[in-house]
C-alpha cells in the first residue's frame, strides 16, 4: 500500500494558476515529448543551466569517442583526454584554433559527426533564444485587490490596471470572468464560470491605467452576494486582456485572476491624478493598490 503511494505522488505534478496550485495525477508525458514548450516555458537561470548541461555532455561524450580512437587528433600529448575534450569544444564552437586537427579516418570521421551536431545544435540554440526574446509579453500593473462600491447609484465590482510601458497599446479589450462552485440539478458539485458584462470592455488607446466596471444588477452571477456567500461559493475573478503592441507590432495577452479573499466590500480605489497648475496631469502609481472607503 505505501510502495503505491509513494508511486502515485511521484508521478503528481503541481500546476499553478494564479495564487491556486492543483495537483494532477495520472497523466504521462514524457520530458522530451514536449521539449520545446518547456524550453519556452522554463526560467532563465533553468533555460542557461539546461543549455550548459547538454554542452557539457556533448563535449564530454564527442571527447570520449576521440579518446578510444588510435591517436585520431595531431599534437596530444600523452593521449590526454582533456586535450581530446578542448579539441571537442573547438569542433562544436567551429572555433577551430589550429593546434590539433584531425590525422587519421577515425578522427575525420568524428570531427565530421561533431560539426554537424554543432551547427545543428547553434542553429536551434539561436532559434529558441531569439523564440523567447521575440515573445510578446504585456506589462500590466493589476490592482491587488478588485473592489466592490456603489457607482451611479448602483452596486459595481470594479478591477483596476496599467500599462507600465505607456506605449500604446491599440484595441485594447478586457474580459471579466467568474468562476463559483454550484450543484447540478443530478446534486453533483460543479465548478462552472460566467463572463461578466462590462460598462466598456474596449479602450482604443490603452496607455496609462484603465478600471473596468461590471454592475451587479439581477443579470449578474454575484447580484446580492456578500463575502460570506462568496467564500462558500469559492468565487474567482479573471482579468483577461488583449491587445495591439504598436512598438512591438504585436498582439499582446495579460491575465490576472483574483480569490473571493481578495475582494474589499464597501471600498473604492484612491485616486491617483491630478491635475497641475501648468496644466499636465500626474499620475501616482505609489497609490495605485491603495484603496479607501466609500
Amino acid at each position: 500500500m505505501l510502495e503505491k503511494l509513494k508511486e502515485r505522488v511521484s508521478k503528481s505534478t503541481i500546476v499553478r494558476f494564479g495564487d491556486r496550485e492543483i495537483i494532477t495525477e495520472g497523466l504521462r508525458l514524457s520530458f522530451w515529448a514536449d521539449i520545446s514548450h518547456r524550453s519556452m516555458t522554463a526560467s532563465w537561470p533553468s533555460f542557461i543551466a539546461g543549455a550548459v548541461f547538454v554542452f557539457v555532455v556533448f563535449n564530454a561524450g564527442f571527447g570520449l569517442l576521440y579518446w578510444l580512437g588510435d591517436q585520431p587528433i595531431s599534437n596530444v600529448a600523452r593521449n590526454d583526454y582533456l586535450d581530446y575534450l578542448y579539441f571537442s569544444i573547438e569542433t562544436l564552437s567551429t572555433a577551430g584554433y589550429g593546434d590539433m586537427h584531425p590525422q587519421t579516418h577515425y578522427g575525420h570521421f568524428i570531427a565530421a559527426v561533431e560539426l554537424f551536431t554543432g551547427i545543428f545544435s547553434m542553429s536551434l540554440m539561436t532559434g529558441m533564444i531569439f523564440s523567447r526574446f521575440s515573445r510578446p509579453r504585456a506589462r500590466l500593473l493589476f490592482a491587488n485587490n478588485p473592489v466592490i462600491a456603489i457607482q451611479d447609484g448602483e452596486p459595481t465590482l470594479m478591477v483596476r490596471f496599467a500599462n507600465e510601458r505607456h506605449n500604446i497599446i491599440g484595441n485594447a479589450t478586457a474580459r471579466l470572468w467568474v468562476l463559483k462552485n454550484t450543484i447540478s440539478k443530478e446534486g453533483q458539485p460543479v465548478r462552472r464560470f460566467s463572463e461578466l458584462s462590462l460598462l466598456k470592455n474596449e479602450h482604443p488607446a490603452l496607455a496609462l491605467s484603465w478600471t473596468l466596471y461590471h454592475t451587479l444588477d439581477e443579470t449578474s452571477p454575484l447580484h446580492n452576494l456578500d463575502a460570506d456567500e462568496m467564500g462558500a461559493a469559492s468565487i474567482a475573478i479573471a482579468v483577461v486582456v488583449s491587445g495591439y503592441d504598436v512598438v512591438a507590432a504585436q498582439t499582446i495577452h495579460a491575465r490576472k485572476s483574483y480569490d473571493y479573499k481578495d475582494i474589499r466590500f464597501g471600498q473604492r480605489y484612491a485616486d491617483i491624478l491630478e491635475n497641475l497648475d501648468d496644466g499636465r496631469i500626474r499620475i501616482d502609481y505609489g497609490k495605485f493598490h491603495d484603496t479607501v472607503d466609500e
